[in-house]
């Protein structure tokens, strides 16, 4: 069975303000310079980053859907604490991880 994608925003149609100053991050191990200040899950897009974590049970690939804290599809692990990427701002220094699969994490 093909996992199913799930997203609402199209990166492709994700731009961010040119001239806004660049902070570097790390996510999955690669340095990534994103605007700071900006809302995390869309400047992961924008930059290239479709999937930001797998499903426990079937491993399907997930990636921000309702950018509002609804639906849980976009958690990261940000310094050790896995949190939704859609309710953070960029800030220079991120760790950035995509959430380890059967470990216990932090609360939200």
């Amino acid at each position: 069975m093909r996992p199913i994608w799930r997203c609402s925003v199209k990166p492709a149609f994700l731009e961010m303000d040119a001239d806004a100053p660049r902070v570097p991050v790390r996510f999955a191990g690669e340095v990534l310079m994103l605007p700071e200040g900006a809302n995390l899950a869309a400047a992961l897009l924008a930059a290239g980053v479709t999937v930001l974590r797998q499903t426990p049970v079937s491993g399907a690939p997930r990636a921000p859907y309702c950018m509002m804290g609804a639906c849980f599809d976009c958690l990261v692990e940000v310094d050790g604490v896995v949190r939704q990427a859609c309710m953070m701002e960029v800030a220079e220094g991120l760790e950035i991880a995509r959430p380890h699969e059967g470990g216990t994490h932090d609360a939200l």
